[in-house]
């Protein structure tokens, strides 16, 4: 790890709220910042869009600029305007603004959804660089255990983003349609050159685990230098990871990437019953010839609320003192 004055090349992959609580927390690290998004979601506005005209969907992409806006009144402003939503009763009721001007750009560019994102970026001042996951919208598929039969081994194949993280049975696994999708490739390019790779939190099986179905994106994970840090959710989601326990997560994280290296598991020490267990499903993610994984337990959760939501400078916190000791590790002499 050779980054100036502590400020790392951080890459964070995800979608929606969690990667925006990820996003908040890592500017305050660096300004070397590529967030990577999924895009896959089919419900609502981005939805609506991606049905009728065939393009990526623009509301995870649109968060994640939110997030890293500048600081200054106009770059709020700005951000404050993607995030609007039209009001009223017509065709344009509900939609956010930037995920028309997202959508917009795209097509005046040719569908190129980099450039209008970069674009974007620009006018909102932002703290870093958005990205989505690959070139073409993607439809998520789970195999889940059917609720309508009395047999235990029955599973139900559903389809669709919306169906999965609110489907009433218990996900076991995810894939992509297509089945190998294509990376972008500069989304590809910010996970070879990072110090920092953080995955989640998130909506496990439909924002974190499809970045690890894309082929080209998972070779840059397994061949990567960064540090892998997987940070957990503070508690189940509804539908989606109904009932499972932090151990349960990192268990579904290595059936579907056998080869991917985790260096770091981040988890709040509040929301963590079963320590022990935790701690062995940990030390299960090791690839062979890879990193002996550690276990962090730090306070980061919000006390706002329902204190389920991460809290930005908490995190930070603890990323800060994760991506130090890992650092602080590397300049060890080798020799004993």
């Amino acid at each position: 790890m050779s980054w100036p004055a502590g400020r790392p090349r951080i890459v964070a992959l995800g979608g929606g709220h969690g990667l925006a609580a990820t996003l908040a927390a890592a500017r305050q690290l660096t300004p070397s910042l590529t967030a990577i998004v999924t895009v896959a979601d089919d419900g609502g506005s981005s939805g609506q869009i991606r049905r009728e005209l065939d393009v990526l969907p623009p509301g995870d992409l649109r968060m994640a600029l939110a997030a890293l806006a500048g600081s200054g009144p106009d770059h709020h402003d700005m951000a404050t305007l993607l995030q609007h939503r039209f009001g009223g009763g017509g065709a344009l009721a509900g939609h956010p603004v930037g995920n028309l001007l997202l959508t917009g750009l795209a097509e005046v560019f040719g569908g190129d959804t980099v450039r209008a994102l970069d674009t974007v970026g620009g006018l909102i001042g932002a703290v870093g660089r958005v990205l989505p996951m690959s070139t073409i919208p993607l439809e998520i598929t789970a195999w889940v255990d059917s609720v309508e039969h009395g047999d235990p081994l029955a599973r139900t194949l559903v389809r669709g983003q919306v169906a999965v993280a609110t489907t009433a049975g218990r996900v076991r696994s995810v894939q992509l349609v297509p089945e190998a999708p294509p990376a972008c490739q500069p989304a590809v390019e910010a996970v070879d050159t990072a110090d920092i790779v953080i995955l989640g939190p998130g909506s496990w099986f439909t924002s974190l685990l499809p970045h690890l179905l894309v082929p080209d994106l998972l070779s840059a994970l397994v061949r990567a230098s960064a540090q892998v840090i997987v940070v957990l959710n503070l508690e189940p989601q509804a539908g989606e990871t109904e009932g499972f326990s932090p151990q349960e997560h990192l268990r579904v994280l290595r059936a579907h990437a056998p080869r991917l290296p985790v260096h770091t598991v981040l988890a709040d020490a509040s929301r963590v019953v079963d320590r022990r267990g935790l701690l062995n499903a940990v030390q299960a993610l090791r690839t062979d010839g890879g990193p002996e994984p550690r276990l962090v337990l730090r306070p980061v959760a919000s006390t706002a609320g329902s204190g389920d939501r991460h809290d930005p400078r908490l995190l930070a916190v603890a990323l800060d003192h994760v991506i130090d000791r890992a650092k602080r590790k590397e300049e060890q002499p080798a020799w004993p």
